[in-house]
Parts: structure tokens; C-alpha cells; sequence
């Protein structure tokens, strides 16, 4: 299994980026997080990060963010990707259960690696953890 040293989360939801931080902690999972509000801030730090030190190994991404979606984030991403010295593992996290998204997500198989619904529990942070990267 990978260890995860660094995770992106992106998301609009400041309490969302505190409730994380608490859940992590609580957890024992100690990572480098960088937070962004949303898919453009992310991949302005991506494209900066010329040396590529700081390519996350593992996204947390919304679907729902203003100024650029998680959709229009993988768009992005799928394009950016090949300049990149690694590829990051993303998991889609959402409050939205439409299945309209969750296929969508699902139509990402080669980048994304799964969807879970928002609020992020103990559970979901396994499956991302222990067995996300394996």
C-alpha cells in the first residue's frame, strides 16, 4: 500500500475544511493538507508547482464549488495531468446524491477513484486511507 504524505481538499464549505481537520485529527491521520475553495485555486497551485514537489497524492474534491466546479476541475486536471511528475488519487465528496453525478464521477474511472456522500465519517476515511491507495 502508498502512504499518503500530501492531500488537496477542494471545497467551498469553510466549516467543511474545519469538520475535516477535526476528523483527521481525532483519527491520527497526519498528512500535508492544503485546502482550496475551489477547482481553480487547486489547479493554479498545480500548474505553479513547476518542480512538481507538491503534487498531492490524494484529491478530496467537491462537485458543487463556484468559480470552477469539480467537473470543470477534472476537465482541467485529465489535461494538466500528463505535465505532471505523478498522479493524484481523487475521491469525489459531495452532499449531492444525484445519480446523475455519481455516474458522471463514475464515467471519471481512470482518475477518480470513487464518490462518497458528505458528511465524511470515520468509515469513509478507511476505505480512503487504508485502502484508497493500495
Amino acid at each position: 500500500m502508498k502512504k499518503i504524505n500530501s492531500l488537496y481538499v477542494i471545497d467551498d464549505d469553510r466549516i467543511y475544511h474545519f469538520l475535516l481537520k477535526n476528523l483527521f485529527k481525532q483519527n491520527g491521520i497526519d498528512v500535508k493538507t492544503s485546502f482550496f475553495s475551489n477547482g481553480h485555486e487547486a489547479i493554479e497551485a498545480l500548474r505553479k508547482d513547476k518542480a512538481g514537489d507538491d503534487v498531492p497524492d490524494l484529491i478530496l474534491l467537491d462537485v458543487n464549488m463556484p468559480i470552477m466546479n469539480g467537473w470543470q476541475f477534472l476537465e482541467e486536471y485529465t489535461r494538466l495531468k500528463e505535465m505532471l511528475p505523478k498522479s493524484s488519487v481523487i475521491y469525489m465528496i459531495s452532499s449531492s446524491n444525484d445519480i446523475v453525478d455519481i455516474n458522471k464521477a463514475k464515467g471519471y474511472n481512470t482518475i477518480v477513484k470513487d464518490y462518497f456522500l458528505k458528511p465524511i465519517c470515520k468509515e469513509d476515511l478507511d476505505k480512503i486511507f487504508v485502502a484508497g491507495l493500495s
